[in-house]
C-alpha cells in the first residue's frame, strides 16, 4: 500500500459521497447517476490497489501510480496508444507542449 493509493481511495470516496448527497431523491438525473457510478468504480479500483498485485495503471514503470482521470472519458478521450498511467500521460502531455513551443 502506498500513500498515493490511499489518497486516491479517499479522493474517490469523497467525490462519490458529494455526488450521492447532492442527488435529488425524487428523480436523480441520468448524468448524476453516471457520475456516481464513475466515482464508485474509481474508489473500487483504488481499494483493489491497496491489496497489492499489478495495480490499476497496468504500467510496468508505475504499477502503483495514479490512474489518469481522463482515461475512459468519452467527451475528452486520450490519444490512441495512451494508457491509464497518469504519470506517463502527464509526461507525454508535457513533451507535446514543449514540441509545440509552450512552457
Amino acid at each position: 500500500m502506498s500513500y498515493a493509493d490511499l489518497r486516491e481511495l479517499q479522493s474517490a470516496l469523497t467525490t462519490a459521497s458529494d455526488i450521492a448527497f447532492s442527488l435529488d431523491a425524487a428523480a436523480p438525473a441520468p448524468h448524476e447517476a453516471e457520475q456516481l457510478v464513475d466515482a464508485l468504480r474509481r474508489a473500487l479500483t483504488a481499494a483493489s490497489a491497496l491489496s497489492g498485485g499489478l495495480g490499476a495503471t497496468g504500467c510496468s514503470e508505475h504499477p502503483k501510480g495514479p490512474v489518469d482521470p481522463l482515461y475512459g472519458d468519452k467527451s475528452d478521450p486520450l490519444p490512441a496508444g495512451w494508457g491509464r498511467c497518469l504519470l506517463c500521460n502527464d509526461r507525454r502531455r508535457r513533451a507535446g507542449a514543449q514540441r509545440r513551443g509552450w512552457r
